[in-house]
């Protein structure tokens, strides 16, 4: 908790009131994505989100108090997409050795359990035939077991779902399997995949949403936003496309760098190059000048050519770095927030002790902190600092919740089938 106080986050605290109200109007007119994954970075002078995750997998890195915070808004989300549902399907990632990861996926197993559900495991995954038991380091297992496909439903042998989870981002394509389905809830839709989804989109809507937000309180909106930009036709390995990398690298530069005169900020601006597209961490690189990707070596046009399941990045989005001033055991910290819903359910610090505050942190190396909840982040007291754990998660909590809202947005907006939503 090294993050000075700022008057946006009291303003924030002390127009609570008025901030629930607004998201329960914006939730009537736009559904949250069934869960989600925001990472955010506190700069001390700025707190925003850099990254939403669709398809998070970290619930075992939450702290074991916040699980009834998670149980309940699972059961909101139940109800509302599949009332009278016994049976849930839940699709993992395919890389079944992760153990870290399987533990997340039992977590999530465990809340919707608590809710009433059924729930087995269906995989993806070519190689496995028949049920097979996948055990974890504390003596536990999972059984995944192979997709049957029955018409137009699909489920495992012998269990027939109201609703099928994904926790498996879809970064290869959409599998034919989950295509057409009839009756049966999908969450989240495939459009949410990364073999649709763009962050540029995400990023152009949480624009909007926090431009909106920063009206009603009254707050210059890039205390919540970061510039971004985005370019196309991207070829790292034949370096195809560094004129539009290096030309919006300048400029977005130059907009920070106007706006840290205009708040008397000495800190050096930088500029997160990522991919459109996809997740853990990969195809990121963090420069201050537009020279740098102009002269990337080899080592670094590979690292940045290819992301998760060998796909190759086009598409790159350009995003004003924010620095983080959390430290957690010495290292460079960032809070992930982590909601059900549109309820935050918890979080933890990602921490990474060999990495600066301007770089990114999604990282071989990284560890996780459970954000030390102790009573609900939901709960701000407005009789005691800003720097009161509970008011500063609900802070976290505010921005994330605008990131939520976002990416509601976003799969409207990118809905195969639009007339849904009139």
């Amino acid at each position: 908790m090294s993050a000075p106080l700022q008057d946006f986050e009291r303003h924030i605290i002390d127009a609570t009131a008025q901030i629930e109200r607004w998201f329960r109007l914006e939730w009537q007119d736009h559904t949250p994505p069934f869960y989600a994954s925001v990472d955010l970075r506190n700069a001390g002078f700025k707190l925003a989100p850099v990254d939403t995750n669709l398809f998070p997998g970290g619930f075992n890195n939450l702290s074991a108090e916040m699980l009834p915070l998670a149980v309940q808004a699972a059961m909101a989300a139940i109800e509302k997409y599949c009332p009278d549902a016994r049976n849930l399907l839940l699709i993992p990632e395919n890389h079944t050795r992760n153990t870290y990861y399987l533990q997340n996926v039992l977590r999530l197993a465990t809340i919707l359990r608590q809710t009433g559900l059924n729930v087995r495991f269906g995989t993806l995954n070519p190689e496995i035939s028949s049920a097979t038991p996948i055990p974890l380091p504390d003596g536990q297992e999972i059984i995944v077991e192979p997709l049957l496909r029955r018409g137009r439903r699909v489920g495992v042998h012998d269990f027939d779902p109201c609703s099928i989870l994904l926790n498996n981002d879809l970064s290869s394509g959409i599998p034919e399997v989950l295509k057409d389905l009839h009756e049966q809830v999908l969450l989240p839709p495939l459009h949410a995949g990364w073999a649709v989804r763009r962050k540029s989109l995400h990023f152009a809507a949480y624009a909007d949403v926090a431009k909106r937000f920063a009206k009603q309180l009254d707050i210059d909106p890039w205390l919540i936003n970061p510039y971004f930009a985005r370019c196309s036709q991207i070829d790292f390995q034949e370096r195809t496309g560094e004129d539009c990398l290096a030309s919006n690298v300048d400029s977005l530069l130059k907009q920070i760098r106007a706006k840290y005169k205009e708040y008397g900020i000495t800190d050096t601006p930088f500029v997160i190059v990522k991919a459109d597209a996809g997740t853990y961490g990969m195809g990121v690189m963090s420069v201050r000048d537009a020279s740098e990707v102009r002269n990337l070596n080899r080592k670094q046009r590979n690292k940045m050519a290819v992301v998760k399941e060998g796909l190759q990045v086009h598409d790159v989005l350009l995003q004003e770095g924010v620095h983080t001033i959390e430290t957690v055991e010495g290292g460079a910290a960032e809070p992930v927030v982590y909601m059900i819903d549109r309820y935050v359910v918890g979080g933890f610090y990602r921490v990474h002790a060999e990495r600066a505050r301007d770089e990114n942190l999604n990282a071989p190396g990284m560890h996780f902190v459970p954000l030390p909840f102790a009573s609900s982040c939901n709960l701000p007291d407005r009789s005691v600092s800003v720097e009161h754990p509970p008011n500063r998660f609900y802070v976290y909590g505010v921005v994330a919740r605008l990131a939520a809202l976002a990416a509601a947005i976003e799969l409207e907006q990118t809905d195969p089938d639009q007339s849904r939503y009139g």
